[in-house]
């Protein structure tokens, strides 16, 4: 993925930015305890990401998380190229992006390959915009979410 005024086929500086937290990531994964300890440092990590983000996108991983810790309480937390994820053995399932950290018009909501979404006509999305989401947009998430979890 290439943006605007990056050189043909090199990373933009936000990609590389991306790139340099998952490597910090990885490294921090590594060198935490087992267990409770280790998924309380993570979530505490990912709720100052979250505390990080610029208003609005603030309030949308907010909701997100609450929305996950409900429907999904056995996905944990975890930064995920230094945004929100929650994960099952170590595996992402479902995902936040700030668009404006990202530079981007909007923020997204994603589920992995590792989500439970194979619909029976072989056809679902993996993405979703958000832009300061309705009620019954929170709702479909949700239930996206409780999907993708397979607690559905």
């Amino acid at each position: 993925m290439t943006t605007h005024g990056d050189s043909a086929g090199g990373f933009s500086a936000q990609e590389k930015a991306s790139m340099k937290e998952r490597a910090a990531e990885l490294k921090a994964d590594a060198k935490r305890a087992k267990g409770a300890k280790k998924a309380a440092a993570e979530e505490a990590d990912l709720l100052a990401k979250i505390a990080q983000m610029p208003e609005g996108d603030r309030e949308m991983a907010e909701r997100l998380h609450s929305i996950v810790t409900t429907v999904a309480p056995d996905l944990a937390p975890k930064l995920y190229y230094g945004q929100p994820g929650y994960n099952r053995d170590g595996k992402v399932v479902v995902f936040f992006r700030s668009g404006q950290m990202d530079k981007e018009r909007y923020s997204t909501f994603g589920v992995s390959a590792k989500a439970a979404l194979d619909e029976d006509d072989g056809f679902w999305p993996t993405s979703y915009a958000l832009i300061d989401p309705t009620e019954k947009a929170w709702e479909q998430l949700a239930d996206v979410v409780r999907r993708a979890a397979g607690t559905e």
